[in-house]
């Protein structure tokens, strides 16, 4: 089965390799960089906007350098306040070649109100980097792994996604 995935994040791709593992035989996904046309930091609805945009941009991709795939996929992480506190989501879009969309999220993270403005003009990495004196963060573990204890990665957080976003795609017309 061949997934082509929006991004070049080597944490997320196997995030989605291994929900993709637990449903399919020979899974091979391919990472094509693509645009999410919404900011660098996307807030609020902007995070699923980004993740549907990556989607229909690796689909115009495949399709300009002729390329097929069974299942065109993305992760945008980002930002919302749509419960009342800031929380890190990480949202996931799933379409299959015939067209079946669905979506998941990842279990999401508090972030501290005093962070919130810094993270609007640049991004939870950056800001995320300079408080942990790290460097790239969002690339593999992730800066959740520094948060949790080495508890939760960010790969764990993109795995989870993807099987929310797949219920819709294993569980035939009854979840449909």
């Amino acid at each position: 089965m061949k997934v082509l995935m929006g991004t070049k994040n080597p944490g997320k791709i196997e995030g989605a390799k291994q929900a993709f593992e637990r449903y399919f035989n020979n899974v091979e996904i391919e990472g094509i960089p693509v645009n999410s046309d919404v900011g660098d930091q996307p807030v609020n609805e902007k995070i699923l906007q980004g993740a549907k945009n990556r989607v229909n941009n690796l689909k115009e991709y495949a399709k300009n350098n002729n390329t097929k795939a069974d299942y065109f996929v993305s992760s945008e992480a980002g930002i919302t306040n749509l419960l009342g506190e800031w929380i890190d989501i990480n949202c996931v879009v799933v379409e299959s070649k015939e067209g079946l969309q669905s979506v998941g999220t990842s279990q999401g993270f508090s972030i501290p109100n005093k962070y919130i403005e810094e993270i609007k003009e640049t991004e939870l990495g950056k800001v995320m980097d300079k408080i942990f004196s790290g460097k790239e963060l969002g690339k593999g573990k992730g800066g959740i792994s520094f948060l949790t204890k080495d508890e939760v990665s960010r790969i764990d957080l993109t795995r989870n996604a993807f099987i929310m976003a797949l219920t819709k795609h294993i569980n035939g017309d009854i979840w449909r």
